[in-house]
């Protein structure tokens, strides 16, 4: 095997840098883990798996890698022909039926990344019991090599085992009915629209011009380098759908990342508007202007803004830990109207447990375009009413006496953070301090990325930037 590290899965699957970590070889390593473990599972016997792929280099070839081992071991496989949201390959799992599905995904990370990520039948993201089972398999695999079962694409073909199809028009006809249809058409919203070279393309721009917007594209081109730039629908990645958005005058810029689980939206003007704001609107959207009704759940990570929302509307709210598939679970369980997490993950009761960024979007449009008013003048209106939140989170790549500082802190919770009393803790998914004042503050390691989150959150947005740093001091 070429990779030294051992396999890791992390919060949306096992991600690697090309040629080093991620190989066709160690691909193979975990296709054969995923496929021992469907034989296991599976009581009718292992079924059929979906396998599809972004807009990645060697994405497809990745893909095909995968499709013949689990062809090797008699699972049946379709794959597809195009590259192919993850939103997409979650709804043709629960729609046909399937054991499962794979995606060749490193979704926001740089361009030199790949990665797999593995759904079972019910459609979300793997749970952590599972993804375990998985990566212990697959790092024996990597001590013990034997020979990996394979059977390639035209032989697999003539036996009935593969078939190449061509997928999405389901999920475009599922996603439209979603919508309300007569608010676009009497909205007229002007959109610019950036896929980030990802696989949005063809369905975010499709079902905009369907329902009656109008829409400009940049970025809509293949390019497996993606300008050289994260495939991520926030911060300096959004530069040029930010000036697009305000040169032209646009009523919102919407953006998803490579393989569209995430999503990016600009106000007029080309102003970002977080997703912590979009969640907490889009709870407000659906309660108020929908008349929906029932629980919502978010991350620990994500602002207590979407609390205070709920509260005011007399719903209850359910904290996961990181990662969408606490969400996606209870999504699938029919317990929860939407569900959302701050990093840009959002799904509604009757669509998917899958994060959607491409649904995110157009329910933004379709509020916008109801309302019709600006994104940021219903969060000034929401702030009048249940009060302001200013979340923030910095990204911080330590040094290993850098992280003895933070297991210490977390080991022994000072008295106070940056002034403010310590009230509590909670160790949901890394520790979250509950200060005085309905501030807040979490750290945790990332499950994507190797370096550690910090989360805060206050009333006053000079206020949050004050306890970041005094936050970091105590940990760099």
């Amino acid at each position: 095997m070429n990779g030294k590290e051992p396999i890791k899965f992390g919060t949306s699957g096992w991600r690697g840098i090309l040629a080093e970590d991620f190989t066709f070889d160690r691909v193979r390593v975990v296709a054969q883990s995923i496929a021992e473990h469907l034989k296991e599972t599976s009581g009718d016997g292992p079924g059929r798996v979906i396998v599809g792929y972004d807009t990645r280099f060697l994405g497809k070839r990745f893909a095909g890698t995968v499709a013949s081992v689990l062809a090797g071991n008699g699972i049946g496989v379709i794959r597809s022909t195009d590259p192919v949201p993850t939103p997409v390959v979650s709804f043709e799992i629960i729609q046909r039926k399937l054991s499962g599905g794979v995606t060749v995904t490193a979704s926001h990370n740089p361009p030199e990344w790949n990665g797999l990520k593995f759904s079972p039948a019910w459609g979300g993201p793997a749970l952590p019991e599972t993804t375990r089972q998985i990566e212990t398999r697959a790092n024996a695999l990597l001590e013990d090599p034997t020979e990996i079962p394979r059977m390639e694409q035209a032989e697999a073909e003539r036996k009935g085992i593969w078939k190449e199809e061509r997928t999405g028009d389901a999920y475009r006809e599922k996603v439209s009915r979603l919508l309300d249809r007569s608010v676009f058409e009497q909205g007229k919203l002007r959109v610019a629209v950036d896929p980030f070279w990802g696989t949005s393309l063809g369905y975010l721009d499709r079902i905009l011009l369907e329902m009656g917007a109008a829409i400009d594209l940049i970025h809509d081109e293949r390019n497996p380098n993606f300008g050289g730039i994260r495939p991520d629908p926030e911060g300096e990645s959004l530069a040029e759908l930010i000036g697009k958005t305000r040169e032209g005058n646009y009523d919102l810029g919407l953006a998803t990342d490579c393989d569209a689980d995430r999503f990016g939206i600009l106000d007029r003007g080309g102003i970002p508007i977080v997703p912590n704001y979009i969640i907490a609107l889009l709870v407000d959207y659906l309660v108020t202007d929908r008349k929906w009704t029932g629980k919502i759940a978010r991350s620990v990570a994500t602002s207590h803004l979407v609390d205070a929302v709920a509260r005011h509307h007399h719903l209850e709210v359910i904290e996961t830990p990181v990662g969408f598939k606490y969400i996606g679970e209870l999504i699938a369980k029919n317990e929860i109207l939407l569900g959302g997490e701050e990093s840009g993950g959002i799904s509604i009761r009757g669509h998917l447990p899958e994060k959607d960024g491409i649904l995110t979007c157009l329910l933004v449009a379709e509020m916008v375009a109801k309302r019709k008013r600006s994104i940021r003048a219903m969060l000034d209106d929401l702030f009048r009413q249940v009060g302001a939140f200013y979340p923030m989170r910095r990204d911080l790549h330590l040094s290993e006496k850098g992280r003895e500082r933070v297991a210490a802190l977390l080991k022994n919770p000072p008295a106070a953070i940056g002034g403010k009393k310590v009230l509590s803790t909670s160790k949901l998914d890394g520790t979250k301090f509950f200060l005085e004042g309905g501030s807040w503050t979490l750290i945790r390691p990332s499950g994507t990325e190797p370096l550690v989150r910090l989360y805060v959150e206050t009333p006053a947005e000079k206020e949050s930037e004050l306890l970041a740093a005094a936050c970091q001091a105590l940990i760099e």
